[in-house]
C-alpha cells in the first residue's frame, strides 16, 4: 500500500474546499482549520460511494442543525449552485422539507442562506408552485396523505386519530412529500439527517429501514452517509446511526419490517 502524502492531501483539500464552497480556499491558520482541509474535503468529499448531490444535501441539512455558522452553511449552498447538483427552485424545496424535519427555525436557516447565496451570485427568482394553490377536498387530501405514506415509508399507517398524526397525514405526506420539485432521493437525505439530529428512535430506525427499503438509498450509500453525517454531527451520534443502519441493511434483506425483533 502506497503512503499518503501529507502535500498532496493538502492540495487536494484545498481543491475540493474550492469546488464544494464556490470560493478560494484559504490555506488553514489553525490545527481545526487544518482537519477541514486534510480530512473533511481532502478523504471524505472524494470517496466515490456517494455521489455530489446527496453529499451536499447532507452536508447542507447537517450544517444547518449542528449549528455551524452562517458563512459555512452559505459555503455549501454556493457550492451546490455553482456546481450544478442542485437548482436555486430545488434548495427552496429543501428548506421547506428541512423545516418538516428539523422545526421551522432551522428550515428559516437554511431559506434565509439560499436567499443569500442567491442574491450574492445575482440569481433571479426562483419558480415554484405554492403549496397548496387551489381549493382543495379534506377527504382527498388524507387519503392523498395516506397513499403517500404507504409509498414513502414501505408500510401501511394507522389512522391519524391525534392532531399531531393528522397533520403528518395531512400535510407533511398529504402536501409535502407529494410536490415534486425535489426527488424523492433527495428528500430522503434531508429526513434522514432531521430524525437522527431528532435522537427519536422510532423515526430514526423506520425512516432509515424506508431509506433502503424503498430502494431511494443503497446499503453502501448509506454507510458513507453515516461518515458524512459524523462530519458535522459528531463520531458519537454517527455511531448510533451506523448501528441502526446496519441493523436496518440486514432486516432489508431479509424482508423483515423495522420493528422486527
Amino acid at each position: 500500500m502506497a503512503l499518503l502524502d501529507p502535500i498532496e492531501r493538502g492540495q487536494r483539500g484545498l481543491e475540493t474546499e474550492a469546488e464544494v464552497a464556490g470560493r478560494t480556499a484559504h490555506e488553514p491558520a489553525t490545527l481545526f482549520e487544518q482537519s477541514w482541509r486534510d480530512f473533511v474535503f481532502a478523504e471524505v468529499w472524494t470517496r466515490p460511494g456517494l455521489p455530489r448531490r446527496p453529499r451536499f444535501l447532507v452536508a447542507i441539512a447537517s450544517a444547518v442543525t449542528c449549528g455551524l455558522q452562517d458563512s459555512q452553511i452559505d459555503d455549501f449552498v454556493r457550492g451546490a449552485l455553482k456546481t450544478e447538483a442542485l437548482t436555486l427552485a430545488e434548495l427552496r424545496e429543501a428548506a421547506l422539507h428541512l423545516a418538516v424535519y428539523a422545526g421551522w427555525g432551522n428550515g428559516g436557516t437554511l431559506d434565509r442562506a439560499v436567499t443569500r447565496v442567491a442574491e450574492e451570485l445575482g440569481l433571479p427568482p426562483a419558480e415554484v408552485p405554492a403549496i397548496c394553490p387551489d381549493p382543495w377536498d379534506p377527504d382527498v387530501r388524507s387519503q392523498r396523505g395516506h397513499d403517500e405514506f404507504a409509498k414513502v415509508m414501505t408500510f401501511a399507517p394507522g389512522p391519524p386519530a391525534t392532531p399531531y398524526l393528522e397533520g403528518i397525514n395531512n400535510f407533511v405526506f398529504g402536501e409535502m412529500w407529494c410536490r415534486r420539485g425535489l426527488d424523492e432521493p433527495s428528500r430522503r437525505w434531508i429526513t434522514l439527517v432531521g430524525v437522527c439530529e431528532s435522537g427519536a428512535e422510532i423515526p430514526i430506525r423506520s425512516h432509515i429501514h424506508a431509506a433502503i427499503s424503498s430502494g431511494n438509498c443503497q446499503p453502501a450509500e448509506m454507510l458513507e452517509f453515516c461518515l458524512q453525517y459524523g462530519t458535522h454531527a459528531g463520531w458519537p451520534k454517527a455511531s448510533r446511526i451506523q448501528s441502526v443502519v446496519l441493523e436496518m441493511i440486514d432486516k432489508v434483506a431479509k424482508g423483515l419490517p423495522w420493528h422486527a425483533k
